[in-house]
């Protein structure tokens, strides 16, 4: 029975800028912060559940409120880039979404911190007032600000 999701994970170019980021920026808790060298004959277990030959990483994992997010930057193999103005109708992972208390207190805050986003925050509905931001890889991330009451 599945019960929830525990993590989103994400391959990153740069684990100290990505940590400055989710951490620093976002004030997320780092609950573990390891390195790991590719697998042997006696731990198989990384080649395996990555289906990668011989991976290395520096692995985070962070929580935030109520879920995870696990960033790993990989050492072997060589990472292919990613255009960090991906569109997010490409396929695969398109965005992930925090919860805030004001989002236009938020945005403002991390556009001064030299985020980049693709609009000022939109109302979308009565109840959700909304952004899109990018990580420093070019990741999407929505702030949004959910009510309880209708507010328009």
């Amino acid at each position: 029975m599945i019960v929830g999701i525990h993590h989103t994970a994400l391959s990153v170019k740069d684990m100290e800028r990505s940590l400055t980021f989710y951490r620093d920026l976002l004030g997320m808790k780092v609950l573990s912060d390891q390195t790991w060298a590719s697998s042997s004959e006696s731990n198989p277990k990384p080649e395996k559940i990555l289906d990668l030959k011989n991976p290395a990483a520096r692995q985070a994992m962070l929580l935030c409120g109520n879920c995870h997010i696990e960033l790993f930057e990989f050492s072997s193999p060589e990472p292919a880039p990613m255009a960090e103005d991906r569109p997010v109708n490409d396929h695969g992972y398109t965005h992930f979404s925090l919860d805030v208390t004001d989002v236009d207190v938020e945005y403002e805050r991390l556009l001064e911190a030299g985020v980049t986003f693709h609009c000022p925050p939109i109302n979308l509905g009565p109840q959700c007032r909304t952004t899109y931001g990018r990580d420093p890889d070019g990741n999407v991330i929505e702030f949004q600000e959910l009510f309880d009451d209708p507010r328009w």
